[in-house]
């Protein structure tokens, strides 16, 4: 991060200008990976290691050098629904009814869904003139995002597997490139003369499933180059280092692609009036502690924001941040009012003038259903979660359920059909995402090398979490009964708390998440 910093500074304010008012209202263009955590390599940092230091993202890189770039920016839920909802609405995840939970969209007629109130940013700032339009993920109930644009095709969602079969790889990204770009240019096409827009690029390349291999013979990163660079929490050994070589990967493909939607955005000559946004949906899935956890590797996310003359460039943006706050942003930036019952922060008065004292400087994070199957009667695993710039504070409300799903069918180790029903991951613990790096785990669930690993990627985990990020980065060392950490934890505690009965949190509520019409089947009369 030190050079990028250095690189951003050495800009100065010469680019900085205010727009004219006769420019009109800015066009949009947000570009939102799904499951790409905080990867680019304007977040490599010679002194921490990490998987930051084998991508290349000149595309991001160029965002953030040219605006303001993130570097704690949270998720609502680390799960795509309730993400995308939280997103689009403004609104902490819990008070979005049947979108607060992934596929968890059933509804019982005679209870008032809370999600049928919501417009979400699009739909406003469609009646207020704009065009607005999406190509590829929506996810989320009555398509909040738009029209959908994919004439071109939809076939970069599986770039990895596109690509692989391919004989020459290089022809096969461009085509793949291109059918970017004619999505965008239909849905361009479709706008009136001086029209404003909105345009939602969300492919899906970087959820699982990839191609195994993949980051290596397509983007030439050798896994055992992370050799030394993996988290703590994560087994250094060869299998998982493939697998987040592949997802870095596809994490590449997604950079490219959005260099293609800028080459088109410039095309039109209004580049300097559009606020671009590239960011996305919560952590790395299938592995331990990544998606649908609330430690900075399942809730943090990439985040750059460039808008000439009204984002000033050559900042970093340290303080903590959520992606609800990109709900009024978006209005804010269109001269509209926040939607009645956001909880997000415009952003646009601390980035004008990178003044993040404006900053609300926290993040709340928390999570019910994920996979509904995870556990006996669909029941949730409910979390939630503060993250201020040097604590990140969880309660786990329902610790006795376990976290990532019960162990289904591998009961035996020496069952013959162990290894198949390891490496068929749909089968047992079902919040975390099939693949390599999970199939892995199970089936060294029992070796001594590894049972930290496991214990704290799919163990029991206590009612309380409290980690100190200046000491322990990776959120290793539970400190919410030392009595020397005490007092943050109890101040913790009580700003969470506030904020969850403020929002009528339905979990504080007789835990309506475990009951209809939030839990299909659930606990029925009290039990």
């Amino acid at each position: 991060m030190k050079h990028l910093l250095i690189l951003l500074l050495s800009l100065g304010s010469g680019f900085w200008a205010p727009v004219s008012a006769a420019e009109g209202r800015p066009n949009i263009l947000f570009l939102f990976a799904d499951d790409l955590g905080r990867y680019a390599s304007a977040y490599a940092d010679p002194d921490n290691p990490s998987f930051n230091d084998i991508v290349s993202t000149p595309t991001f890189d160029r965002i953030a050098k040219e605006g303001a770039i993130g570097n704690n920016v949270f998720v609502s839920a680390p799960s795509c629904s309730p993400c995308r909802a939280a997103l689009v609405s403004g609104r902490h995840f819990f008070r979005n009814g049947s979108c607060s939970q992934l596929h968890h969209r059933s509804w019982n007629s005679d209870v008032p869904d809370p999600w049928d109130d919501v417009k979400g940013y699009a739909k406003l700032l469609q009646a207020s003139g704009y065009h607005i339009g999406l190509t590829h993920k929506n996810h989320v109930k009555n398509a909040p995002f738009g029209k959908q644009y994919s004439p071109a095709g939809r076939k970069v969602n599986g770039f990895s597997q596109t690509v692989s079969k391919a004989k020459d790889h290089k022809a096969a990204k461009k085509a793949l490139y291109e059918e970017c770009r004619g999505n965008f240019q239909a849905f361009l096409k479709d706008r009136k003369d001086g029209q404003p827009f909105l345009y939602s690029f969300h492919p899906t390349n970087p959820h699982r499933k990839w191609t195994k291999g993949s980051g290596k013979a397509l983007w030439g990163l050798d896994p055992d180059s992370l050799t030394g660079k993996m988290p703590p929490f994560l087994p250094d050994v060869h299998t998982v280092r493939e697998d987040l070589a592949d997802y870095m990967g596809e994490g590449m493909a997604f950079d490219r692609c959005c260099e293609v939607l800028l080459e088109e955005l410039e095309k039109t000559g209004e580049a300097d009036n559009t606020l671009v946004i590239i960011s996305g949906d919560h952590g790395a899935p299938g592995f331990p502690r990544g998606k649908t956890n609330c430690y900075d590797f399942g809730a943090r996310v990439l985040f750059a924001a460039r808008w000439p003359g009204k984002i000033k460039p050559a900042q970093v943006i340290d303080k903590p941040i959520s992606l609800i706050d990109v709900a009024p942003t978006l209005l804010a930036a269109a001269g509209l009012p926040p939607e009645e019952g956001m909880n997000g922060q415009n952003l646009l008065p601390a980035l004008a003038e990178a003044d993040h004292s404006k900053l609300r400087g926290w993040a709340l994070i928390g999570r019910e259903v994920h996979v509904h199957t995870a556990r006996e009667a669909q029941l949730p695993y409910p979390m939630r979660a503060i993250r201020t710039g040097d604590h990140l504070y969880i309660m786990n409300l329902k610790p006795d359920r376990s976290p990532m799903g019960d162990l289904h069918q591998l009961t035996k180790p020496k069952d013959p059909s162990f290894d198949t029903l390891a490496n068929s991951t749909y089968a047992t613990y079902p919040d975390v995402d099939a693949g390599p790096t999970k199939a892995w785990m199970v089936l060294n669930r029992f070796d001594p090398n590894y049972k930290l690993h496991w214990d704290l990627g799919f163990g029991q985990r206590p009612a309380e979490e409290l980690y100190d990020l200046k000491t322990d980065p990776h959120q290793m060392v539970n400190l919410a009964r030392n009595p020397e950490y005490e007092a943050q934890r109890s101040a913790l505690n009580a700003q969470l708390m506030s904020e969850l009965k403020v929002n009528a949190d339905p979990r504080l509520n007789g835990d309506q998440f475990d009951r209809p019409p939030y839990c299909k089947i659930g606990l029925r009369n009290g039990k």
